[in-house]
């Protein structure tokens, strides 16, 4: 891949984690810290420009970007502001590839993976954590 599209997906990453990021301050400000709904707005619209910006962008269709400015929006600014939207974007070419189910299995797979993922990585760093701690209560 040229260095080019190299910049543009980190250029992207870059304005899409900032978006990110005064997207989660805005919705914590105005809604609370009851439940994650930046995390949630974030990957709703996220997953909602990558959709609808793939379709309108890509070779043939009536705004064809370039190569450079669709990994720039694509990779670059939709992944840098959820995660999410990629997933989003796999699991709907399954289902429009006339796998349903496969899609399906996707979505439950990936979400007790990552689930476990999450609850294995706490577990780890509370171990760490409260070793730390007993180490650094001993006596020298």
């Amino acid at each position: 891949m040229p260095a080019r599209l190299y910049l543009a997906v980190g250029a992207g990453s870059a304005f899409g984690a900032l978006a990110r990021y005064l997207l989660s301050l805005g919705m914590l400000s105005l809604l609370g810290p009851a439940f994650p709904w930046g995390t949630l707005a974030a990957n709703t619209a996220g997953s909602f420009v990558m959709g609808l910006y793939v379709a309108v962008s890509e070779p043939g269709c009536r705004f064809a970007a370039a190569q450079a400015t669709r990994v720039f929006v694509v990779a670059g600014f939709c992944g840098g502001f959820t995660t999410f939207s990629i997933f989003s974007l796999e699991t709907l070419a399954l289902a429009r590839a006339g796998t349903p189910g496969l899609a399906g299995l996707y979505v439950g797979v990936s979400l007790g993976l990552w689930m476990l993922a999450v609850w294995l990585g706490h577990c780890l760093g509370a171990r760490i954590d409260a070793s730390a701690r007993r180490h650094s209560a001993a006596p020298d």
